[in-house]
């Protein structure tokens, strides 16, 4: 069963949000997060990227950094640019991409369940990254930004947060940069908060989404205050982790695609006669060609587009993993034949997310600074949560979700 509870969120005047909230740590560096910050002393980034505060270059890892972070987070407190609720509440929190809203339930994440593995994940965690977080949620005794979580689709669910969505939204505006809608409602009706608890009481697991290395943080940093405590009763606010959770319907995996800087020492005339022993190849011409279905893959070279779709016997479709096509690209192409094993650290690859388009592959292949490009068919939903029940791990730079959730609509005490 999936332990949840509610919380007394920390949050932003109804008129402030806009000037506190931002885009989520890790997907910007620090000096996207100076410039997009600017000269507003209310931005979230004084918090989350603290080292905005210091001179440029100053590292995100220096100890000042950290402590600067707690004491902006005091300051945003005491001049009620934060504001605890008074009471503890779920909270909804729906955005819209393209026309397509997806409704996720704001709630607190049951340590104990992913220490146990009642929450899954599909992704291994560095351990320095971890660390990183973890000093995050130390010094600021709080979860500042949410995980992102799935969970099977629940028709009990859906009616209550659709009796929400059409109500006036406590938070309802356009993000920057993305240009999608985010809204958010506070949910403190006791009946309807008993609902939502006994309903994910009833889910045998959750399934992380997006942010391994944030749930992992926050689970360890509970587990710790676990055993730093001698009155210790499994009640305490630390023993939850905020996490935002979407059922998995709903959301919208992008292809993950990749670029690769040469093809191994092969003529180009090479590599497509190696591609054809694992693959059937077709010339598409010089027009945007995007994979159609799994198993085919797209390749950009020498001004071209090429289909190359695997061949029968290449993939095994009872395993959760050799049935992936980042599994297949991986092993016969990316490793069989350009003898790039490890995505995680060669220097040889890059990796681009699907919200940039395919044009953004052609970009860089045409400007010499890559020589081939490789889109794949995003992985579904169940594929993540047939691979996280099956408690395997999925290959590197597989998944990418959007929209992002963004940072600062609520953050999660641990005192």
């Amino acid at each position: 069963m999936a332990t949840i509870k509610p919380f007394k969120g920390v949050r932003p005047p109804k008129e402030l949000v806009e000037q506190v909230e931002s885009r989520p740590y890790d997907v910007l560096d620090s000096e996207e997060a100076r410039a997009e910050a600017g000269d507003n002393e209310k931005s979230l980034y004084h918090i989350i990227k603290p080292e905005i505060d210091f001179p440029v270059g100053t590292s995100e890892y220096d100890p000042r950094v950290y402590e600067k972070a707690a004491e902006n987070f005091k300051k945003f407190q005491d001049k009620g640019w934060l504001v605890q609720d008074a009471d503890e509440h779920y909270y909804i929190y729906a955005q819209t991409m393209n026309g397509k809203t997806q409704y996720g339930l704001v709630v607190g994440a049951y340590v104990d369940d992913y220490i146990n593995g009642n929450i899954k994940k599909h992704e291994l965690t560095r351990r320095d990254k971890e660390e990183d977080r973890m000093k995050h949620v130390r010094v600021n005794d709080a979860n500042i930004e949410p995980v992102f979580f799935a969970y099977p689709d629940n028709d009990v669910l859906d009616k209550l947060i659709a009796r929400y969505a059409a109500t006036e939204p406590e938070y309802d505006f356009i993000a920057p940069i993305d240009g999608f809608r985010h809204q958010f409602w506070v949910i403190a009706d006791e009946a309807d908060i008993q609902t939502i608890t006994e309903e994910f009481a009833k889910m045998p697991s959750l399934y992380i989404a997006d942010g391994h290395h944030r749930s992992a943080a926050a689970a360890l940093v509970g587990a710790e205050k676990q055993k730093q405590n001698p009155n210790h009763k499994g009640t305490e606010e630390y023993n939850y982790f905020m996490a935002v959770c979407f059922q998995a319907s709903q959301l919208t995996i992008l292809d993950y695609n990749r670029v690769v800087k040469d093809l191994n020492g092969l003529t180009s005339e090479e590599f497509l006669a190696a591609l054809q022993v694992n693959f059937i190849v077709e010339d598409k011409g010089e027009e945007i060609y995007k994979p159609q279905r799994l198993h085919e893959f797209s390749l950009y070279l020498d001004g071209h587009w090429f289909a190359l779709t695997a061949k029968e016997g290449t993939y095994d479709n009872t395993d959760p993993i050799g049935v992936l096509d980042v599994d297949i690209s991986s092993r016969l192409i990316l490793d069989e034949i350009l003898n790039i094993g490890d995505l995680r650290s060669s220097k040889r690859i890059d990796f681009v997310g699907g919200l940039r388009g395919l044009g953004e592959l052609k970009r860089r292949v045409d400007s010499g600074e890559m020589r081939a490009a490789l889109a794949l068919y995003p992985v579904t939903m169940q594929q993540i949560m047939d691979i996280a029940d099956s408690g395997k791990i999925m290959p590197p730079k597989a998944t990418w979700f959007e929209p992002k959730l963004r940072s600062g609509l609520v953050i999660h005490k641990l005192s």
